[in-house]
């Protein structure tokens, strides 16, 4: 990495985005340069909080400030303006997950970035945790052989707080969807990093116990993927105080691996703190069942000597300023974007027609499956 700044830019004044304040402030290379709104009185308070200027016209932003990356902090129905904005404008784009909640956006998103000639990339910050690059290792390693079958089970909970807490959630229109859209990326992200390309799916969606809300809070799925793998996905808000969530990978020679990414009640950005360090809970490696002891230590003493919330979003934003550097593609690109968004379209689009659907998936227009 070469010692230059890169000026750095957030879109986006919620919750979240103090978290990538403090992650950008925590980069020696890197520097907070502006800031935009929707509103106006967002950005100002925004931009006084973490000493930078407030702006109300992202082209304006980028090009006044030379800007070189922006990444996009709005609620996910409205990632696509500010992101195809800064690429037009010339700034490579970084989007909170997941990158739209909807297949149309996305296309737009990344047609812009690539007519635009700059780089995207979508957050997915816990590909970073060790127990999660421990197993992408053993698979490309053939530890476990071919990987046959994989699970995601999350198991999370959302109160009638947390959905009051901000006026987009819990809504179609505002939030994109529910616990598919919001919640599970992380984890269906992870999965498809180990597993690769999807052939099929069957899926199914409910709302178990939030009356309160339009979307969903619960979602099944069983996936056939290309390689002749398959798989399975619970994932739900409906477990009071939240359980964990955990993706497991079985491969051919009977050897299992995975990682529980989260355990105890569910990180909220801005309301909580992650309850405890991801940890490999499976493995069966001949020769390796002793290992998971001994990084469970390594982990520990990890996870207490940082601010988690904050540390493994500065590892993307750096590996992200690295690419840039040196031409490289980031770890997670705006394809593995789109490939979440494409899963839980398909997950959508399948309840709604009580049949499975083959992938690839083009974009649909109004909700894309959810009504």
């Amino acid at each position: 990495m070469t010692e230059r700044i890169f000026k750095v830019a957030i879109a986006g004044c919620g919750k979240v985005a103090h978290l990538y304040a403090k992650a950008i402030q925590s980069i020696p290379h890197a520097r907070l340069a502006g800031v935009w709104s929707r509103t106006p009185e967002s950005a100002a308070g925004f931009a006084a909080l973490y000493k930078t200027t407030p702006y109300y016209d992202i082209s304006r932003m980028v090009q006044e400030k030379g800007i070189r990356l922006v990444l996009v902090c709005t609620p996910h129905p409205f990632h696509r303006q500010p992101a195809v904005e800064a690429a037009e404008a010339g700034a490579n784009v970084l989007v909170e997950k997941p990158l739209a909640s909807d297949l149309g956006d996305c296309d737009n998103i990344i047609n812009a970035c690539k007519n635009a000639g700059v780089k995207l990339g979508v957050i997915s910050q816990r590909r970073w945790y060790p127990p999660v690059m421990r197993v992408k290792k053993a698979i490309e390693s053939w530890k476990i052989g071919k990987p046959v079958l994989a699970t995601v089970t999350m198991l999370g909970w959302r109160d009638k707080e947390y959905y009051d807490s901000d006026p987009w959630r819990g809504t179609w229109k505002d939030e994109g969807g529910g616990v598919l859209v919001n919640q599970s990326p992380h984890q269906l992200d992870i999965m498809l990093w180990y597993m690769g390309e999807i052939d099929e799916v069957y899926g199914l969606w409910r709302n178990l116990n939030h009356p309160y809300i339009e979307v969903e809070d619960t979602a099944l799925a069983v996936i056939k993927f290309k390689s002749g793998a398959i798989g399975n996905l619970v994932v739900s808000n409906s477990q009071k105080p939240g359980l964990y969530g955990k993706v497991h990978v079985h491969g051919e020679n009977g050897a299992s691996v995975g990682v529980q990414t989260d355990g105890g009640s569910m990180f909220i950005a801005g309301m909580t703190g992650i309850a405890e360090p991801p940890v490999n809970d499976i493995w069966s490696i001949p020769g390796e069942e002793k290992l998971p002891e001994i990084w469970k230590k390594e982990d520990e003493a990890l996870f207490s000597s940082i601010d988690p919330m904050v540390y493994y979003m500065k590892r993307q934003i750096e590996d992200f300023l690295d690419a840039l550097d040196t031409g490289r593609e980031p770890l997670v690109t705006g394809k593995d974007g789109r490939r979440v968004v494409e899963l839980f379209s398909a997950i959508y689009r399948s309840t709604r027609d009580n049949a499975p659907v083959k992938f690839p998936l083009a974009p649909e227009p109004g909700m894309d499956g959810r009504l």
